[in-house]
C-alpha cells in the first residue's frame, strides 16, 4: 500500500535534486485529440520550468500504436516549447504494449504516463513530482470520484475490484495508467518479462516508497474513447489471470463441493429406494447433467486462459517492434500557445 508522508520521510533521508521529465502518451487515431494534448502540455512545462520543479524542458513521447489516421504525420510535424520524441510501433499493439514501449524508450530521471484524451488532468503531474521530491519512486494516479461515469459504469467497477480483492489481486482502485515512475523503478519494470501486460498490476508489484495523488477526471478533450466494451473485458480478465491463481483453485473447489453434493443425492436416492418410493427419473437424471456439463464448460474456459497465457510467455515473442522514431528539439519562442477552439473542430 502507498506510504503515509512521515514513513516517506523516514524512509528516504536523501535530498533530491529537480529532474528531467518525460511524458509517455500511446497513440490510437488521435489527430483530433493531439492539439488539444499539446497545448495541455505546453501549460503544464511552463508552470514546472517557472516553479522550478523540472531541470529542464520536458520531452513528450508520443506513441504511435498504429493508428489509420494522421496521427504519425501529426507527431513527425509538430514542435513545440518542449522536446517531442515520437515512436511508431509496426502495428496496431495495443494500449499496454505501446505504453511499454514508449516507457521503454524514455530516458529520464521520472516519466510520467497519461492517456492522450487529456481526461488525466496534466497539472496532477507538479503534484506527482512534488511527491519524488520528498522520496517516493512510484506515485499513482487516483481518480477523485466517478461521479461523471454512468450507474452502470460505476457499478461495474465496483464489482470488478471487489472481485480483485476477493481473488487476492491488490491493486489501487480508481487508478488507472496515470502515474509517475522514477528511473529506478521504470528500469525494475523492464526485468519483467511476459508479454500478457497488465502495467497497472506490475508497477504495484515493483513496491519501493510510492505514494497516491488524487485528480477529478474531465471529459475526452475530442474525438471518441478507443476501450470498447470488448477491449474493457479483454483487460479485466488480463489483470484477474496475470496476478491471481485463485480462479483455478475455485474449480478444483467447486469439484470437490459438487462431488459431494452428488454422494449425498445418491445417498438420499439409496434411502428412497430402499423406502419404497421412486424418484421422478428424467428430472434427477437430467438436472445434474446440464448443470455439470455447464460447470465443465465454464472450469475448461477458466483452464483455457491460463494455458493460452502460458502459450504465449513460452514462445517469448518481442512485446512490441518499434518500425520508426523521430526527435524534436524544444523551439524558442515566447508567444503564449492556446488550445484549440473546440467548436471549431
Amino acid at each position: 500500500m502507498p506510504y503515509s508522508k512521515a514513513e516517506r520521510s523516514k524512509a528516504t533521508p536523501e535530498t533530491r535534486q529537480p529532474p528531467s521529465l518525460t511524458i509517455v502518451v500511446p497513440c490510437y487515431n488521435e489527430e483530433e485529440s493531439l492539439p488539444f494534448l499539446l497545448a495541455g502540455i505546453d501549460t503544464l512545462n511552463a508552470h514546472l520550468l517557472q516553479s522550478n520543479r523540472i531541470a529542464e524542458p520536458l520531452t513528450l513521447m508520443l506513441v504511435d500504436d498504429g493508428s489509420a489516421d494522421r496521427t504519425w504525420e501529426l507527431i513527425q510535424n509538430t514542435s513545440a516549447r518542449f522536446k517531442i520524441a515520437g515512436v511508431r510501433l509496426s502495428r496496431n499493439h495495443g494500449h499496454q504494449r505501446a505504453l511499454m514501449a514508449g516507457l521503454m524508450q524514455a530516458d529520464s530521471d521520472v516519466i510520467v504516463s497519461m492517456d492522450a484524451d487529456l481526461q488525466d488532468d496534466p497539472n496532477a503531474t507538479a503534484e506527482m513530482i512534488d511527491n519524488y521530491m520528498q522520496g517516493d519512486d512510484i506515485v499513482f494516479g487516483v481518480r477523485a470520484s466517478r461521479a461523471t461515469d454512468s450507474r452502470l459504469k460505476r457499478s461495474s467497477a465496483r464489482g470488478y475490484y471487489r472481485l480483485l480483492s476477493m481473488l487476492g489481486v491488490d491493486l489501487i482502485p480508481d487508478h488507472a495508467d496515470y502515474r509517475l515512475l522514477s528511473r529506478k523503478a521504470r528500469d525494475t519494470l523492464a526485468s519483467f518479462g511476459e508479454s500478457n501486460l497488465y502495467l497497472r498490476g506490475l508497477v504495484h508489484q515493483l513496491g519501493f516508497g510510492n505514494s497516491i495523488v488524487t485528480y477529478d477526471r474531465a471529459e475526452r478533450s475530442a474525438g471518441n474513447s478507443k476501450y470498447n466494451l470488448r477491449r474493457m473485458i479483454s483487460l479485466a480478465i488480463d489483470g484477474i489471470t496475470s496476478f491471481s491463481v485463485r480462479p483455478l483453485r475455485l474449480i478444483t473447489i467447486s469439484g470437490f463441493v459438487i462431488a459431494a453434493a452428488s454422494f449425498l443425492f445418491i445417498a438420499y436416492a439409496l434411502v428412497a429406494w430402499f423406502a419404497g418410493r421412486t424418484l421422478p427419473g428424467w428430472t434427477s437424471t437430467t438436472l445434474p447433467i446440464y448443470f455439470l456439463g455447464g460447470a465443465h464448460l465454464i472450469a475448461l474456459g477458466v483452464i483455457g486462459e491460463y494455458i493460452g497465457k502460458i502459450y504465449t510467455e513460452t514462445k517469448a515473442r518481442p512485446r512490441y517492434i518499434i518500425d520508426q522514431t523521430v526527435h524534436t528539439d524544444a523551439k524558442v519562442s515566447t508567444a503564449v500557445e492556446t488550445a484549440p477552439d473546440k467548436a471549431a473542430q
